[in-house]
């Protein structure tokens, strides 16, 4: 039976933001942009190690602060909307250095 520090047990644990695809150009890697917006998490917290179910829940509290806003980035408090603009584009910065050129996004939907 595998131990707690198999390869199996290691599988179900994020990599982290900056050892996601593209430097967190997922899902996952919104969601924790998101809450390093609203001061959720620090914004040098990466979720490296993290289980799903505390993913789950950080999205949860992420949602909830998008709700008030009506989920739009225009609706943001002015303060907000200028944090928004320089977390997730310096996230794009690294991404399209890293080679990313949003097509990623577009697979998902095909």
């Amino acid at each position: 039976m595998p131990g707690p520090t198999s390869k199996s047990a290691q599988n179900d644990r994020y990599v982290g933001i900056d050892e996601d695809l593209f430097g967190g150009m997922t899902t996952i890697g919104k969601v924790i942009r998101d809450a390093r917006v609203f001061g959720i998490i620090e914004e040098t917290e990466t979720c490296k190690g993290w289980n799903l179910a505390g993913i789950d829940a950080l999205l949860d509290k992420v949602n909830a602060e998008w709700d008030k806003y009506g989920c739009l980035v225009s609706r943001l408090p002015e303060d907000l909307f200028e944090r928004h603009q320089h977390i997730h584009g310096e996230a794009v910065k690294k991404a399209r250095e890293l080679g990313w050129d949003g097509e990623y996004e577009i697979y998902s939907e095909l």
